[in-house]
């Protein structure tokens, strides 16, 4: 893979000898490029396509709810659960998917990176982008199942949008802390993975922020993603709202965009060096 500047301003991206993929000067247009030829390549050589996507989220789901419902009596979460764990399980997937993947959003497309002219967040971004479209592509599974569970939808469903920009803003601020670091420190990539883990049963997942013991609730106020899957509940589950609780998460969302723009800025040209 290498770039090749046109005549006529544009960069043109080359995936093999012989095909081009024109990239507008535009930022935006670019990063949408780059995002569906991402998930071009992931899936050209798939059978099943996108629906590797899903399979883990509900798979996961699956498992814990056989657990909670079958074998153990649940003390967590709402009815019905499955619903209850897929409305965080698939923005999990998301946010797992897209931190682990920043880890390596320069190092995969070094030259890419080198030679190419565009705004260095990108590279970040488009990692960030291909992953929510996946989520977006994944949701017909939720309304299957909370259709075939009985499952109500509400007036939360319009807080969905208010979730998918917090969402957003904290997965880029998050990559853009770790995406350069990782170049200086290769540690971190291995590291992220054991944080993602303790942090999937850390973060209120396969059960909601209110069923955390009292000496752990301090835990819900600290984690941004706490607030953020109670807006992704709502829609279905309006009594996990906790306004409170969002507010701070939101805040704390628009606080890590902000320092990953202020490292990121300060470590980028290291990184261009280094890489």
């Amino acid at each position: 893979m290498r770039a090749h500047t046109t005549g006529a301003g544009r960069i043109a991206v080359v995936t093999s000898s012989s095909e081009y993929r024109p990239l507008r000067s535009s930022a935006w247009s670019s990063l949408w490029l780059l995002s569906r030829r991402d998930l071009k390549v992931r899936y050209s050589t798939s059978v099943l396509g996108y629906l590797w996507s899903i399979l883990d989220p509900l798979l996961m789901s699956l498992i814990y709810w056989f657990i909670f419902t079958q074998v153990f009596s649940r003390t967590v979460g709402e009815a019905p659960y499955i619903v209850f764990l897929l409305t965080a399980m698939l923005p999990w997937v998301w946010f797992n998917g897209a931190v682990s993947d920043s880890t390596r959003a320069f190092l995969r497309d070094v030259r890419l990176v080198r030679s190419v002219s565009l705004p260095h967040w990108i590279w970040v971004g488009r990692i960030v982008c291909s992953k929510g479209v996946e989520f977006l592509l994944s949701l017909p599974v939720l309304a299957v199942f909370a259709f075939a569970s009985g499952a109500r939808p509400g007036w939360g469903l319009l807080l969905l949008p208010l979730a998918i920009v917090l969402f957003t803003a904290l997965i880029l601020g998050i990559g853009l802390i770790i995406a350069p670091l990782t170049v200086f420190f290769r540690d971190l990539e291995r590291a992220s993975k054991l944080v993602l883990r303790v942090l999937f049963y850390g973060s209120p997942v396969i059960y909601g922020a209110a069923d955390l013991p009292a000496f752990a609730q301090p835990l819900a106020w600290l984690n941004p993603l706490s607030g953020i899957f109670a807006l992704f509940r709502a829609g279905f589950f309006p009594d996990q709202l906790n306004w409170p609780l969002i507010g701070v998460s939101a805040a704390l969302s628009i606080a890590i965009l902000l320092i990953g723009m202020l490292v990121f800025r300060r470590t980028i040209g290291g990184v261009l060096k280094e890489l």
